[in-house]
Formats: C-alpha cells, structure tokens, sequence
C-alpha cells in the first residue's frame, strides 16, 4: 500500500501543482468582454447587467431577473421586498452556508431551524410545519450541492399558512423536476455566482421573480433606493436626475461582473455535462470504501452537481474527518467542507440558544462530510489524482 504524504510519502501532486478546489472555467471570450468592456469605460451598473439579466431570466424561463453583487445581498434584499422584518421568522435549514441565516438577521426577522435529511440533506418537509407559529412569514429552503428541495410539499405548506418562499438556489441554477425549475417554484429565487458555482462572474448574484413589483423593488433596493433607471444617469443619453424613493443598498452587479457571467452562461450546458460526468466518475471509484456517496438524483429530476459530498464511515476509518482532510491537503488536493451547519456556530448559539441536538441530522452529517474537487476545469489527469489520493487515505 502507497504510503501517505501525511505520514511522509510521495504526494500524488507536487506543491507547485496544488488542485484548487472549485477553480473556475475562464475561456477567451470572458476575457474578451471583460477587456472591452474595460475599454469602453463602462464599467459599473450598465448594459451589460441588462443583457446577462435578460439571458438568465431567459434561461430560467423567469419574467424578471435582477443582477445584484452576491447571493447573500440576493436573499436580504428579497426579504427586504417582501415586507419581512423584525417580529418576523423564516424557517431555513441549518445544512446551509452561514450566508442564508445571516440575511435573514440582517432583514430583522428571527431564523428557525428544521432538521435536514440525511440522505438528501436539504429541509425535511414533514418537519416544517411543527416549526411555524403566527410570526412565520417565510421558508427558506436551500437546494443543497445541487440537489432540488421537495418543493411540492413546501409549496403546499406555504399555500396553507400564507407563507412566502424564498428559495435559496446558490448552488442549483440547473436544477429542475417534472414540476419546475430552481427558482420558479416559490416567490423569488435567489442564485450565486460566486468563484466556486456552477457559472462564476467572480463575485455575484441575481434574482428572479414572476412579480413585476417585486423585481422592481428589489432593482431600487440594490442600488441606493434610486429610482430604477438610475444607473443610465451618466449614460450617452445625456445626464438623467434620480429620485431616491427608499432607503436602499450597495448591492448592484458591475458591467465588468456581467461580462464574465454573458458567456460563462452560454456555456453552463457544456460545464453541466462535465460536471455530471466527473461526479459519475467519483461515485464508480469510491462505490467500496468507507464512505457514504451522495443519493442518486430522485427520478423526473435534474441534479446541478455543484457538490461532491461523501459521507465518511468514521469508524471504519478509524481517523476523524479532518484528519482526512489534511490527509488530502497533504497530497496536495483541494477539498472542503459543506458544511460546519449553522446550529453549531458560536454567534449562533449565544444568540438563539441552539444546540447540536436541536437538528441531529445535520449534526451527524457535519461531523463527516467533505467535499471533493468538483469543476469543469478539471482535467483526467485531475480526476485520477483525486482518486487516487482519496481511495489511498480512505483504504489506510
């Protein structure tokens, strides 16, 4: 057996050759938009946002998308739109980035958790409902490393009690079922364009809705409470007075941002099938080792494959997940974790007085989750270190 560099062998990578985890796919035309649009000297909020927002909005098969500058500022600004505030509590899962529980704080209104699956690890719906009180306003459910929420059975909880859904769709811009896509089944659909997703501007976000109103409020919002043509203030139209007609944000999307993201879209098949791809390769190499691989996508169902998340059997291995995950730095592969979830956090805790066992599930899944180099980006020459680096810790 190979011996591992944690324990002084020969890496499988060399340190110059570190693999990223989630490096994104840059191709020549990102690179073209970006350099034009930097020659053209419009560079903030401008008509290349209208243009990537009019692409995603297409793609989504949504009647208004907005561009704002992260998925966090998407789902604050959205909780903002519809009213939600102190007094107010919106249901999410606590198998999420810090992000989700932070919006909702940031809107005023009162996080609550529900427990999430063990094999999904999205929102158990049959738990909802135990959860909801006459100050619940909202769900926010997560579509977890791509996989889609039970949105059927939340939007019929929602339906009963007059909730609003907001989905958080960070990591799914793909993903659909027979019924729907990410996004379109709840009020507002909230995404991510961060470095690591599915189709990256770097840093980023959009929202979408079928409410005029609401996309209209969220485009004010995101910039300053202006009026929502004010960002063609300094536009070759000659300058154009704004009104500021509610107390608004720092939140809306760079032309610079939106170049990159125009073509990255254009590609998000290719990319998608590349993804599909690396995680049936994942799942074949580690079908014996000690681990739990993630679910196969529910059947009539679209996956996004954002996340590749093996469960470990801890004792079997008879090491701790981090300890893996050294192991795996050690031979110079990138990894992560999705995620630390959000009861356990300190600030978390002090605040709302959560504990692990308040959610059992997404206690025992982050106690052994990990996740694997998953991108387009990645070459065979990657996937096969990342096979053999991980088959090698986990068979120690």
């Amino acid at each position: 057996m190979k011996t591992l560099a944690i324990n002084g062998g020969q890496p499988v990578r060399s340190p110059e050759n570190f693999l990223v985890f989630g490096a994104p796919t840059i191709g020549t035309l990102e690179i073209e938009e970006v350099v034009a649009t930097m020659k053209r000297g419009w560079i903030g909020t401008g008509p290349k946002v209208a243009e990537f927002e009019n692409a995603f909005a297409a793609y989504k098969s949504a009647p208004y998308a907005v561009a704002v500058n992260s998925c966090t500022a998407a789902l604050h600004v959205s909780m903002i739109a519809l009213g939600i505030g102190p007094g107010d509590e919106v249901i999410t899962t606590p198998m999420t980035f810090c992000a989700t529980i932070n919006a909702i704080i940031h809107s005023g209104a009162t996080p609550v958790l529900v427990d999430c699956d063990r094999e999904t690890m999205n929102i158990r719906p049959e738990d909802i409902e135990a959860k909801i009180t006459p100050r619940t306003r909202a769900i926010l459910p997560v579509h977890f490393a791509g996989r889609c929420c039970d949105m059927e059975q939340i939007m019929a909880l929602a339906a009963a009690h007059r909730l609003y859904v907001i989905e958080d769709c960070a990591h799914a811009i793909e993903a659909q079922t027979a019924t729907g896509k990410t996004g379109m089944f709840g009020d507002i659909g909230c995404f991510s364009f961060y470095v690591t997703k599915n189709i990256m501007t770097g840093e980023g976000g959009m929202v979408i809705t079928r409410e005029e109103e609401v996309a209209d409020r969220i485009k004010i919002l995101s910039l300053h409470g202006m009026d929502r043509h004010a960002w063609r203030r300094f536009s070759d139209a000659g300058y154009r007075h704004y009104a500021v007609v509610d107390a608004g944000f720092k939140y809306n999307m760079m032309d610079i941002q939106a170049a990159m993201g125009i073509h990255q879209l254009k590609n998000i098949e290719m990319f998608a099938a590349k993804r599909k791809r690396i995680w049936k390769q994942y799942t074949s190499a580690f079908a014996d080792l000690p681990c739990r691989l993630p679910a196969l996508p529910a059947e009539g169902t679209r996956h996004a494959y954002h996340l590749f998340t093996p469960l470990l059997d801890l004792g079997a291995i008879g090491k701790s997940r981090d300890w893996v995950l050294d192991a795996l730095t050690a031979e110079n592969i990138g990894a992560g974790v999705h995620y630390v979830p959000v009861h356990l956090h300190p600030y978390y805790q002090a605040q709302y007085g959560w504990q692990p066992e308040d959610c059992p599930n997404a206690n025992w899944i982050g106690g052994r989750t990990l996740s694997l180099p998953l991108s387009p980006a990645l070459e065979q020459k990657d996937m096969d270190d990342v096979i053999a680096a991980f088959r090698s810790i986990l068979s120690v």
